[in-house]
This record gives structure tokens, C-alpha cells and sequence, in this order.
């Protein structure tokens, strides 16, 4: 059983920047996807990003060109490096893990407030 903590989230002005981080409780180094999602006030919760265990990375079109991830196997955390942030990414952020890309995560972290507001 791997446990996800995420940390880096708060409160940045339209156009700022933040770094979430995602620590795991055990090695990810078998965990082929590690991702990204997050849920709006009012909103579904959304797929942001996905980083395969070959550094495949795929993005959702409202985040493509602004958040960055990246994983590091050796120190078994994820990041988001999140830039020109809007209004509309306020959200819960949330790390996740799935053994299959494309399926359902099976790890979830309990999330990580990120608040853009000027």
C-alpha cells in the first residue's frame, strides 16, 4: 500500500506561480502512472496531468503549455510545476497512482488547496 501526501498549495495572484509536491509513502518506481487532478468549487474533478514510468507526459488542454510535471523515482515524489496561473485553476489538487495508464488511479492523496486570487 503506497500513502500520497501532497504539499506546496496556497494562495497566488493571477499570473504567479506554485510548486506542488507530491511525497509517497513508499517507492513509485512501480507505479506506472502518477498524475494530477483536481476538483473545482461546483465542478467535476478533472484530470490535469499524467507521468508514465518512460516520462510520458500527457496534459489536459486547459493546463498544456502552463504546469509541467515530473517524477522522481529515486526520491519516490511528484511534481507539478504549476506557471501563469488563472482564476479558473483554484482547486483542490490531488496526487494519484495507477499501475495502468488509462485506468483509474489506486492511489489517492487527500488533496492540497491551490487558490488564485488577486
Amino acid at each position: 500500500q503506497v500513502q500520497l501526501v501532497e504539499s506546496g498549495g496556497g494562495l497566488v495572484q493571477p499570473g504567479g506561480s506554485l510548486r506542488l509536491s507530491c511525497a509517497a509513502s513508499g517507492s513509485i518506481s512501480s507505479i506506472n502512472a502518477m498524475g494530477w487532478y483536481r476538483r473545482a468549487p461546483g465542478k467535476q474533478r478533472e484530470l490535469v496531468a499524467t507521468i508514465t514510468g518512460s516520462g510520458r507526459e500527457n496534459y489536459a488542454d486547459s493546463v498544456k503549455g502552463r504546469f509541467t510535471i515530473s517524477r522522481n523515482n529515486a526520491k519516490n515524489t511528484v511534481y507539478l510545476q504549476m506557471n501563469s496561473l488563472k482564476f479558473e485553476d483554484t482547486a483542490v489538487y490531488y496526487c494519484t497512482g495507477g499501475y495502468f495508464s488509462g485506468s483509474p488511479p489506486q492511489y489517492w492523496g487527500q488533496g492540497t488547496q491551490v487558490t488564485v486570487s488577486s
